[in-house]
């Protein structure tokens, strides 16, 4: 990214989470200090990049499965910067119409988002941090572009281990799905991160701190399932993603001090 034409809004001195994690996937929307902060993580967690690259099969998946289940309004909390295969893409494949908003608090991602989607009636990008969930489920944008008295899919990718407070991270999620109607669906994905030193821990902990997130946490598969409280949980539960409902597997199951992923899809009954 130039970082001579940097958009209104944005200090290319701070590292964006949402910049970082396009890094791992290979993005050129990034500055010099997002590569940098990436590369640290690299070195404590060598397969990050692996699986950030799972987490998008595991969002092809898992928007797949709910479109067959006959979702067709997605609210993406924490988009990121877009890449092949979004969710609007993905959905729409299935079923021409489906609505899509998605929500960021990076302003690049919001004005890339935007200009991608200028021809496309049916998705809306809007701006708004999953710490102030109920601003977004209560934006008068979302609401407008989605019929809450329809199922949405509810989607949480990679983001809830950003928010280190456990009761913290369970009550984003509550409040997200308050408005939700039967039928709706939850689909988690979140950092499950194998034993790592304390001074790998401190620096991660140190890297993050610099960007809009509170912290970091990894969740064992056990806490990533207490978000899907009184939730149908699909089989096969929460999982390593590159386990749920594969069609192609990938060689990417996580060694001892590497990064791991887990994720799981939920009906609202």
């Amino acid at each position: 990214m130039d970082e001579s034409r940097v958009p209104p809004g944005v200090d290319p001195t701070v590292p964006s989470v949402a910049r970082i994690y396009d890094y791992y996937l290979g993005g050129k929307d990034n500055f010099a200090v997002d590569r940098e902060a990436a590369k640290k993580i690299i070195e404590i967690l060598p397969n990050v990049g692996e699986i950030a690259r799972e987490n998008r099969y595991f969002l092809e998946r898992a928007v797949t499965y709910l479109s067959e289940q006959g979702v067709r309004q997605f609210l993406d909390i924490g988009a990121g910067l877009p890449t092949q295969r979004n969710v609007h893409q993905v959905a729409q494949e299935l079923a021409p119409g489906s609505r899509v908003v998605y929500v960021d608090n990076d302003p690049i991602v919001l004005a890339h988002a935007r200009a991608i989607l200028a021809e496309n009636e049916d998705v809306i990008a809007v701006e708004g941090d999953m710490l102030r969930p109920r601003e977004i489920v209560e934006h008068p944008d979302v609401r407008a572009h989605l019929d809450f008295s329809q199922p949405v899919g509810l989607l949480l990718l990679a983001v809830l281990h950003f928010v280190p407070d456990d009761d913290q991270a369970v009550s984003i999620v509550r409040t997200l799905s308050e408005p939700l109607v039967p039928d709706s669906h939850l689909v988690i994905s979140h950092a499950s991160i194998g034993p790592v030193s304390e001074e790998d821990d401190r620096e991660a902990q140190a890297i993050y701190s610099r960007t809009s997130a509170p912290g970091v946490a990894s969740r064992t598969p056990e806490q990533v399932e207490v978000f899907f409280a009184g939730l149908d949980l699909a089989e096969p539960g929460v999982v390593p993603l590159q386990d749920w409902r594969p069609t192609v597997r990938l060689d990417i199951a996580a060694k001892p001090g590497e990064a791991g992923a887990v994720g799981g899809v939920a009906r609202i009954p």
